[in-house]
């Protein structure tokens, strides 16, 4: 899959927030994921130039290529947004239309502008005005099963100059509760001629193959699947390959969880990055011989040296 002369292949990593950080989405590259989103970061925070907001769209060079994403209500803070973003040397910019947690959506953004084609057309043609950037949007089904308008509204951001749709789905009403939805896909991809992104239940290497067969869709996204096994998508590319692929020993996940807490001490400093790596800890070690005791100490680490001390327990059992 291609934006304009960017080559973005075809297996990705989702914009997960409060997981898919940079070290996060480094440490997924080096396993094989061909393109990947910051986390969705808000338009208000970046034209207000708040700090944090200018934190999540940081990134490394070995991201590329990376999209950052966006949310928001107002046609001029999501176009200011996109004027600032251009700046980073991103290689696309993402709309989020996607997103169903209350608090965003409760402001307008997110899946929220699925209710809004009007308004989401309008922030999606300002976003393109404002940059020289690709733009793309990720989308839910629609509001709930009354009121499914993916392929109407994909048709109208095609329209306004968006490049690519990326579709969960599943509507806000179900979150991510059932089944996600891939005949829906399928129709968008029929209906429109730019590139479709599929997104929801791609949990094993197989999944992807039949979301292909399926949708016709040009690419996947890995989002939930990824949890505590970033190496899901060297699994992808071997099957996709008809090859054999070899889960990590333990001693290799080990490896790769003190390598991951090591990028993100460089990106955070000590302290506020072991905090944020609790969740990778224990998704990391889940299924592994012996950790379930030590469980509730991982929920509890302050220090690399705290985690070093509990991988060392792990090696010994």
């Amino acid at each position: 899959m291609r934006l304009n002369s960017i080559q973005l292949g075809s297996i990705f990593l989702a914009p997960l927030s409060g997981v898919a950080d940079s070290p996060f989405r480094r440490i997924c590259k080096r396993f094989g994921a061909e393109t990947v989103y910051s986390e969705m970061v808000s338009s208000e925070g970046l034209s207000r130039h708040n700090p944090r907001s200018f934190e999540v769209i940081k990134f490394h060079g070995e991201e590329h290529p990376i999209g950052i994403q966006i949310f928001g209500a107002d046609v001029g803070r999501m176009a200011e947004a996109a004027r600032i973003i251009e700046t980073t040397r991103a290689d696309f910019i993402d709309i989020n239309m996607a997103c169903p947690a209350r608090r965003i959506v409760a402001r307008g953004g997110g899946c929220a502008l699925m209710r809004e084609p009007g308004l989401a057309r309008d922030i999606a043609a300002s976003v393109v005005k404002a940059t020289d950037l690709p733009v793309t949007v990720k989308l839910r089904l629609g509001w709930d099963e009354a009121n499914i308008n993916v392929v109407e509204l994909s048709k109208m951001l095609e329209d306004v100059g968006i490049k690519a749709i990326a579709i969960h789905g599943r509507t806000w009403k179900q979150g991510f509760k059932g089944e996600a939805a891939w005949e829906p896909i399928a129709q968008v991809k029929k209906s429109v001629s730019i590139p479709i992104i599929l997104s929801g239940d791609i949990k094993q290497p197989d999944d992807v193959e039949r979301a292909f067969q399926v949708t016709g869709c040009d690419a996947v996204m890995v989002a939930r699947g990824v949890y505590g096994r970033p190496w899901i998508f060297k699994a992808i590319h071997a099957y996709l390959k008809g090859v054999a692929f070899d889960k990590p020993r333990a001693d290799e996940i080990l490896k790769t969880i003190v390598d991951h807490l090591d990028m993100a001490i460089d990106f955070y400093g000590e302290y506020l990055a072991v905090i944020r790596f609790r969740k990778h800890l224990l998704w990391y070690t889940k299924g592994i011989p012996g950790v379930v005791a030590l469980r509730r100490a991982m929920s509890h680490v302050r220090t690399r040296r705290d985690v070093l001390a509990i991988l060392e327990q792990i090696l010994e059992g």
